[in-house]
């Protein structure tokens, strides 16, 4: 997020130049996650990016995640969000829009999505959500830049997703979360365009959702070796 924070202070710094106007575009595109996985003797390529358009008032944003397995090559998980995001204090804005899951086994789930996504105080990213549908659920997803030099940075993230609903045919149970720890160590070569990185990454089912994903053959368990890196522009 200070990543995005600070393109829009350079833009607006050379915009300044230009007689002001409220009509001004601005858009960009950032990936927190362009990365592979190694764990469990399985490998998995997965991202998580964002791109918007939009103006102080208003902005649309897409937002994309995914994990690819190599063997056998599928899409485990493919989600694509559609984004209204409205200003509601300085640092926060609600967010409303839709949700597409669509991985290439299992049921294809659409759901619409209210939210609020932001910077709390000590500058950690957060984005709190909830899915509604058939099948609801809320996610609740925090992040953090910590500065060791002003090119090296380690990122602690973590992610609670918390069924509402049963939804067995994709192995998820009413209050069986899954929790998902990561920290990524990078360097920033251009800029903090481009930043390559090394990490963990952790991820535990737990509960009934627990038993599904056993039942199916899978870990519900799994850490990481993750190498990759983040891009902004």
């Amino acid at each position: 997020m200070r990543n995005i924070v600070a393109t829009l202070s350079a833009l607006s710094a050379i915009l300044s130049a230009e007689p002001a106007s409220s009509e001004q575009w601005l858009w960009g595109i950032q990936a927190e996650q362009l990365e592979w996985r190694s764990g469990e003797g399985s490998e998995v390529y997965a991202w998580d990016a964002d791109a918007f358009v939009g103006r102080d008032e208003f902005k649309f944003a897409l937002r994309s995640e995914a994990e690819y397995a190599a063997s056998p090559d599928k899409f485990e998980t493919l989600e694509n969000q559609l984004r209204l995001q409205i200003p509601v204090s300085d640092f926060f804005d609600a967010v409303a829009g839709v949700r597409h899951d669509s991985p290439d086994e299992g049921p294809r789930r659409t759901h619409g999505v209210l939210g609020l996504h932001g910077l709390a105080k000590q500058w950690f990213e957060v984005d709190a959500d909830l899915f509604l549908s058939d099948y609801p659920s809320a996610r609740f997803e925090v992040e953090y830049e910590g500065l060791i030099t002003n090119r090296i940075i380690f990122t602690p993230s973590i992610e609670f997703d918390l069924p509402l609903a049963d939804d067995e045919a994709t192995g998820r149970a009413a209050f069986g979360p899954k929790l998902e720890i990561g920290g990524r160590l990078s360097y920033d070569l251009i800029d903090r365009a481009i930043a390559p990185y090394i990490g963990a990454h952790w991820e535990r089912t737990l509960g009934e959702s627990g038993r599904l994903v056993r039942a199916e053959g899978e870990n519900d368990d799994v850490i990481s070796l993750v190498v990759g890196f983040r891009m902004m522009f």
